[in-house]
């Protein structure tokens, strides 16, 4: 063979059974040919029995009427029109319809074909497959009911509900949330949404909302959303990803829950809150007047007066951080911390400026809620009152060293006085403060208190549950 030879063509019965063998390996082919001089469809078997015909007729050849007679007949006009205008030359065959034999349950056939032309133009052949697509209808019928049983959960829901793309692309919104907003059917899909939240909203919206698409974090913000009457209301926006089998993000739903009256209804709250947290502080006030004015008249009495002073102002110390949000608290934003509130508390025995410090606050930081306050400040305004009075802090040179250690089923507090007069042992009898900080710390905050009484200073020891210091936290179910 020369260089410039072409090979022999590979020969027409060759090239016809090796497609024959292709289709009947993929299961779900078979081939048709109609032949436009004899006017009859040839068919193999697979292209007959997808249309519940003998393979003897499709080998001998019938005309349409005769392959095609179980075609259901609601699907029989489309057909019809969709092979004359293939013959026509207008369009491609590419049609679905139904099968439905005798005793046999219906199947979903594809028709494809593509029509041979003589050099008139002429059609002289149209050949193509057929394909069972059953399979693929029931998928698509499945997806349906699923879709429309969604999208009947979503539009009987009480929250707007939605829904975007992998890249955030919003593209549903049910029923509810064009009721709210008074917006038709597209008119908020893609970024349009953000429209309707309140301009002051609108940049930690969409930080939150940006995150959450390049972290997968799910989404949580509060905004005011314009409403169809032209008011604003508070929501709760939330969404999930959903992943597909390779965790990457195929979707996000989302929801927004109308949260204004519950919104207002905390405003008013905070309102009464810090009205009732200058209505106490005030009481603390009066009471620590009426002692101080008591004891005037019983010189003997102003040790107890001041003692008792002492620790009303204790309280008042622990109420500010109990309502820190209070107008009339003395702590700045953000020290709710145990060092800040011990620091405070003990602020009286704090050194003249430039002399070293006499306590010390060592240790592992920790937050606290409101409710665990009141036993602390109890607690440690009764060491370093006493301390003042015979221990460490009493002489120049003394110091207190409070430790705080959290393990892993207890948080430990210590309080360890060195440099103060010797101790010759246990007190004979314990003041009415100690019992009650005692009492307060094994009552409020189910801690065990342990004191020692070496020469060298005072030792006590708080055991606390690990999480005694957030006591509203642990309480929730």
């Amino acid at each position: 063979m020369s260089a410039d030879s072409t090979p022999p063509a590979v020969p027409r019965a060759w090239a016809e059974e090796r497609l024959a063998l292709a289709l009947e390996a993929s299961g779900i082919a078979g081939a048709w040919d109609w032949d436009a001089e004899t006017n009859l469809i040839h068919g193999d078997a697979r292209a007959c029995a997808l249309h519940g015909m003998d393979p003897a007729l499709g080998e001998e050849g019938a005309p349409g009427p005769a392959l095609l007679v179980h075609v259901v007949q609601e699907d029989r006009p489309a057909l019809d029109r969709a092979l004359a205008a293939t013959l026509a030359g207008r369009t491609a065959l590419n049609i679905a319809y139904r099968v439905w034999p005798p005793g046999r349950d219906v199947t979903w056939v594809q028709l494809r074909g593509r029509v041979l032309r003589d050099e008139a133009g002429t059609a002289t052949r149209l050949a193509g497959v057929a394909l069972d697509i059953s399979e693929q209808k029931s998928i698509e019928a499945a997806l349906r009911d699923s879709d429309n049983r969604f999208r009947a959960i979503a539009d009987t829901m009480p929250q707007a509900v939605w829904s975007t793309l992998a890249n955030g692309y919003h593209d549903y919104f049910n029923r509810r949330w064009h009721e709210l907003t008074g917006t038709r059917e597209g008119e908020t899909d893609g970024e349009a949404w953000s429209t309707l939240v309140h301009p002051q909203d609108q940049p930690l919206a969409w930080e939150r909302w940006r995150d959450a698409l390049s972290t997968g974090v799910p989404y949580e913000v509060e905004y005011r959303l314009r409403m169809a009457d032209g008011s604003w209301r508070w929501f709760l926006a939330r969404a999930l990803p959903v992943r597909d089998a390779r965790g990457r993000i195929s979707r996000w739903f989302g929801t927004c829950t109308d949260i204004h009256d519950i919104r207002c209804l905390a405003e008013e709250r905070e309102v009464l809150s810090h009205e009732l947290s200058h209505r106490i502080k005030n009481i603390f006030s009066v009471i620590s007047s009426l002692i101080s004015l008591s004891a005037r008249g019983y010189p003997e009495a102003v040790p107890f007066a001041e003692e008792l002073r002492g620790r009303i102002n204790a309280l008042a110390r622990a109420h500010d951080f109990a309502s820190p949000h209070a107008a009339n608290s003395h702590l700045p934003p953000g020290r709710t911390t145990l060092f800040h509130f011990l620091r405070d508390l003990l602020s009286a025995y704090a050194p003249a400026s430039g002399q070293e410090e006499r306590i010390v606050i060592e240790g592992e930081d920790q937050t606290f809620d409101d409710a665990a306050a009141t036993p602390l400040a109890l607690l440690f305004h009764e060491l370093g009152t006493n301390a003042a009075k015979y221990g460490a802090l009493s002489v120049p040179g003394g110091r207190v060293v409070i430790s705080v250690v959290q393990m892993e089923d207890a948080l430990m507090l210590r309080w360890r006085e060195r440099g103060g007069p010797s101790l010759p042992g246990p007190p004979e009898r314990e003041g009415f403060g100690t019992r009650l900080s005692m009492i307060s710390i094994q009552g409020q905050l189910g801690g065990s208190i342990t004191r020692l009484w070496p020469p060298e200073g005072l030792e006590l020891e708080a055991r606390l549950p690990s999480n005694a210091l957030n006591r509203r936290t642990r309480q929730k179910p």
